[in-house]
């Protein structure tokens, strides 16, 4: 039986460096290619079954993983923080990365990370720009106020981007308003309009998509789980059953401190982050609206709040969410809360 062959990929948008070894550490090839299908695919044609490979993920892993996750016996991805830790060094280059990550494959001490499937990462990457358009839909809003205050007009804030209230708005500008910013007014409606429309789109079509609607529908059975959250709670975690505890799921979604423990003196500092920004995001947004919603939720956060801390109420309902995803997520059972205890007079 043929040994293993392992190859560490140092990945840029450009090129990408490689290195080959044998099991024994033996280096068989060196080199670099450039970042395209054809060449990476001459690579994994030279290279004698079985191999495994490694690389560390960047923005450009996806479509390399997708092209040779059917060619190569095993492929996996690196944690880049960790790796960092693990293979600090004074010399640093593509080839010596390569190797570097080709060696720790081999020796059994790659920090892999999870990589979610194809699916999840397409339709996250569609989650994630409806993110960017609602952000930008944001602006138009703010440019507008600007706008109106610039040159001195009054409006009422709650009602300004209600589509009769701005018509109206918009009509009943004085003559001294510049004609230009009745232009610039008109331009930001429209763009808010489409920002709107746009992301709205896009949310309807990641919900009735087969393969989450049924997922979507247990998640947001849980009271102060919309469909926002939901979809992101699912496209961001991609699979559940990868977290062991609740404890790994809440430091995954940045929702605990940093720990720095030595001698018997244990530091606590400000939220980590090391987390998935766009879930913790979400998760707090959430977690200020949830408890109007959920009684248990909202027990949370009057025990945390009689603590004299609005911040860390806040983030004890956003871990108690977690838990709550976290759970009906993995038992794949609607979700059924516990009865809220009466608290004794």
């Amino acid at each position: 039986m043929r040994s293993m062959t392992y190859v560490g990929l140092d990945v840029h948008k450009k090129t990408i460096a490689y290195c080959i070894k044998s099991g024994a550490g033996k280096l068989i090839e060196q080199g670099e290619i450039n970042a395209h299908r054809r060449e990476l695919g001459q690579l994994a044609a030279r290279l004698k079954k079985p191999w495994c490979a490694a690389l560390e993920a960047t923005l450009f892993t996806g479509w390399i993983y997708d092209f040779l996750k059917p060619r190569a016996t095993e492929l996996k991805v690196a944690h880049p923080a960790m790796l960092k830790a693990i293979s600090a060094s004074k010399k640093k280059n593509d080839r010596v990365d390569a190797e570097k990550i080709a060696d720790l494959l081999r020796v059994g001490l790659l920090p892999e990370c999870y990589m979610a499937s194809a699916q999840i990462r397409q339709q996250r990457r569609v989650l994630r720009y409806r993110n960017l358009v609602l952000s930008e839909a944001t602006r138009m809003k703010n440019k507008i106020a600007g706008l109106l205050m610039e040159c001195g007009a009054p409006y009422v804030k709650d009602k300004l981007h209600g589509k009769a209230y701005f018509g109206e708005r918009l009509s009943g500008l004085d003559e001294q308003t510049p004609e230009s910013v009745r232009e610039l007014l008109r331009l930001s409606r429209s763009n808010l309009e489409l920002f709107d429309g746009l992301q709205q789109g896009l949310v309807k079509k990641l919900a009735k998509s087969e393969a989450l609607s049924a997922r979507l529908e247990r998640l947001t059975r849980i009271e102060g789980v919309g469909q926002i959250l939901g979809l992101t709670w699912m496209l961001e975690v991609g699979d559940p059953q990868r977290f062991g505890s609740i404890r790994q799921a809440v430091s995954y979604c940045g929702l605990c401190s940093a720990q720095d423990s030595s001698a018997g003196v244990d530091k606590r500092g400000p939220i980590s982050k090391q987390r998935n920004k766009h879930l913790q995001h979400v998760l707090i947004e959430a977690a200020k609206l949830a408890p109007r919603y959920n009684e248990q939720l909202a027990a949370v956060h009057q025990r945390e709040l009689a603590r004299g801390n609005k911040n860390r109420a806040t983030l004890a309902v956003a871990r108690k969410l977690v838990a709550y995803l976290l759970a009906a997520d993995r038992s794949e059972q609607p979700f059924e809360p516990r009865a809220v205890a009466a608290t004794v007079p």
